[in-house]
């Protein structure tokens, strides 16, 4: 029943828990945190209207030994990292995940018109050795970022070439991640430089190897959990004056091998679990994204500051399947993502605007192709995972206002955005009678936000918050013509006819820095309408019950969140995290045409975490020891009872975890840390994950810049 955490990221806490909260990160006094991403302005966290946290990537990956992005949010109430594969990670943000949360990279969307219902395993195809910071603002976003921001977004923010120091600078960083319960190497090589007061540039190669994972001291090891990564990075900024700076950047994830087990004869049989009978499942993962981005500050005249950026990406993935017959499938998609986008802003007399346009194209091709037991071709597919020769077009305009009324005793933030959507899928396969068809769809929304912020003391130490917001999704084309493994023993079919998602997020909230202590702490409720749900057919399709695709849920989810962190002096420092979740919806929980309430799917259990760390007065020796808490997830929906292979009978066993970590700056420049991660050896696994997380890990990080 005891288990353990996220591995390598909970005592990220430390860094989490002040960067929620707006507390410094050393003993001494530092500036305030300052985050872009929730009002697409430089603004501080404690005069945001909303749950919003920075987390620093380059430390995390040292000295908490974080190993991918999706690990980055573990630890923030209201956030459970579910993982169907080690290679894979899906972010649960206040019960949201998969294609109803947004990630960012840079500002750019890395969301597309393939992302799909319940996890995935995109966002772990950035790679946080790239990154510098990431910023997540809690709850539905769409005013300023459009489709898919309900649950949260996050911002990748990538690593910027080296300040000018007078005179041509160079700096050179490795990295190195070595584990023991996956028996992985990581490595990184970047180098960057300042040729001039102009001209900069940085760029790095990534490299990783993780084996198979073992649990715990029941589990032992897993096999077929291990894969190879290798990315790369190059970025280029030119400053025409201090404040206008033009960026040329480009980033490259290759992820190979990352098996899905547990729908294969590997699968674990812990806790009542049942695995599947495929003999091979895995996938391998592309992504490429090269942009520009000019971006001027402090302007004058009308207009205070601009952003435009032009971005290409491509997302690529293909799924390679043995079946239990030795029969075999391969099938897979590309898309090609073209986007522009503009944003301005302006310091008028009644607040300061912020306003733009964007624009973005999908171009999808999709492919699959059936073998026969002797490898023999048998078939090839009218259409992949989704429709093939099809696109997906998108374009929104938004503005919002941040104005100070009555003095500064409240500040107001409203704000709306109108988003045109357009779908056109060429070749779709029609389910029952096997021929090619198309189908096409356009939607329109429009959504607004309202939040208030009130200082109660004149210095804005104490502030309370409060505020409304839309949120909307678009159908995409996975929702139309999604064709497909759907959960454990599903198939998704095509459908047509469907409407946007629309939600309405009710916050209120604390924000406090008296002394010692620092609190978060907030009230959500979101409501849900028309929400997307798979609905069962009745039919079966090799062996799989058909499930489509209706506007039918309509639901709520709400919680509590806290952050409590103190400084105890002497270089002590603790902090406290917990979070609670209720949420239902109206579903198919039979495999009838009825529709029912039930629990959302996948509905995070309680959790708390507590840490303790110490820190020497000149920062060269650090010590912290780190506790995980979760109750027993038994609140479980329908589909959550039929997943058989992901989630054991009654629920996914509660767990409590230890982790400890000593860090020391051998040298200067050289930051060394030792890590013990679950330290009594428990099996766990993190609720809907289909693996289970590290036993008794023993990591080592450095990282050396010269």
């Amino acid at each position: 029943m005891l288990g353990g955490k996220i591995r390598g990221a909970l005592v990220l806490m430390s860094a989490v828990a002040q960067a929620a909260t707006n507390a410094p990160t050393r003993a001494e006094a530092e500036a305030p945190e300052i985050v872009v991403s929730a009002t697409r302005l430089d603004r501080e966290i404690n005069a945001i209207p909303a749950a919003v946290y920075r987390l620093n990537a380059a430390a995390a990956v040292t000295r908490q030994a974080v190993r991918t992005t999706p690990d980055m949010l573990t630890g923030i109430p209201s956030a459970m990292v579910q993982k169907t594969a080690y290679g894979q990670g899906s972010p649960f943000l206040r019960g949201f995940t998969g294609f109803r949360t947004l990630c960012l990279v840079d500002g750019i969307r890395l969301n597309n018109s393939v992302f799909r219902d319940g996890p995935n395993q995109y966002w772990n195809t950035v790679d946080p050795l790239s990154i510098r910071d990431y910023e997540l603002v809690m709850g539905p976003g769409s005013v300023l970022y459009g489709s898919d921001a309900i649950g949260g977004t996050l911002n990748a923010l990538p690593i910027e070439p080296p300040e000018y120091s007078g005179e041509s600078t160079w700096e050179r960083r490795l990295y190195y991640r070595g584990a023991t319960a996956d028996r992985s190497n990581v490595g990184r090589l970047q180098l960057g430089g300042r040729l001039n007061e102009q001209l900069g540039f940085v760029g790095g190669l990534s490299l990783k190897d993780f084996g198979d994972l073992r649990g715990g001291k029941d589990v032992g090891l897993q096999d077929n959990t291990g894969y190879d990564e290798w990315d790369w990075d190059l970025r280029g900024d030119y400053h025409f004056a201090k404040d206008t700076v033009l960026t040329l950047a480009h980033q490259t994830v290759n992820q190979r091998d990352a098996w899905r087990t547990h729908r294969t004869i590997y699968g674990l049989d812990w806790a009542g679990l049942k695995h599947g009978d495929d003999k091979s499942l895995y996938y391998d993962q592309h992504r490429a994204l090269t942009y520009l981005k000019l971006q001027s500050r402090d302007l004058g005249g009308p207009v205070n500051g601009v952003v435009a950026t032009v971005s290409r990406q491509v997302q690529s993935e293909d799924v390679y399947r043995i079946k239990k017959d030795d029969k075999s499938e391969q099938q897979g998609f590309d898309v090609t993502t073209w986007g522009a986008t503009l944003q301005l802003d302006s310091d008028t007399r009644i607040g300061h605007w912020v306003y733009g346009v964007e624009y973005y194209r999908d171009n999808v091709v999709s492919y699959a192709r059936k073998y026969k037991a002797s490898g023999k071709l048998d078939s090839v597919e009218i259409q992949g995972p989704v429709a093939d020769d099809a696109t997906y077009d998108t374009v929104g305009a938004y503005i919002e206002d941040a104005v100070k009324l009555f003095g500064d005793r409240l500040e107001v933030v409203p704000g709306v955005r109108y988003t045109y959507a357009k779908a056109d899928a060429g070749r779709v396969k029609d389910p029952l009678t096997g021929a090619a068809t198309s189908t096409e769809g356009s939607w329109h929304a429009v959504v607004g936000s309202l939040r208030a912020l009130h200082p109660l003391t004149e210095d804005r130490k104490h502030v309370v918050f409060a505020g409304v917001a839309q949120g909307f999704r678009a159908p995409n084309l996975s929702d139309l013509t999604r064709l497909d493994i759907a959960r454990s023993t599903e198939i998704e079919t095509p459908v047509s006819d469907l409407d946007p998602e629309r939600y309405v997020s009710y916050e209120v909230g604390l924000k406090s820095r008296a002394g010692r202590f620092t609190t978060q702490v907030s009230y959500y409720y979101t409501t849900i309408e028309d929400m997307i749900v798979r609905a069962p057919t009745g039919r079966q399709i090799d062996g799989l019950s058909e499930v489509t695709k209706k506007n039918s849920g309509h639901g709520f989810v709400q919680g509590v969140e806290l952050t409590e962190n103190i400084n105890m002096g002497r270089g002590f420092s603790t902090w406290v995290t917990a979070a609670w979740m209720d949420g239902q919806v109206e579903a198919y929980p039979k495999s009838t045409t009825q529709e029912e309430r039930d629990y959302i799917s996948r509905l995070m259990p309680p959790t708390a975490q507590a840490g303790l760390r110490w820190r020497e007065e000149a920062g060269r020796y650090r010590v912290e020891f780190v506790s995980d808490l979760a109750a027993k997830a038994d609140k479980l929906s329908a589909d959550d009872v039929r997943d058989t292979q992901r989630i054991p009978p009654g629920g996914t066993p509660g767990y409590a975890v230890f982790h400890a970590r000593v860090g020391a700056a051998l040298v200067k420049n050289l930051d060394v840390v030792l890590s013990l991660e679950n330290l009594f050896d428990e099996d766990y696994r993190i609720h809907g994950s289909g693996v289970n997380e590290p036993g008794r890990n023993l990591v080592l990080t450095a990282a050396y810049t010269f």
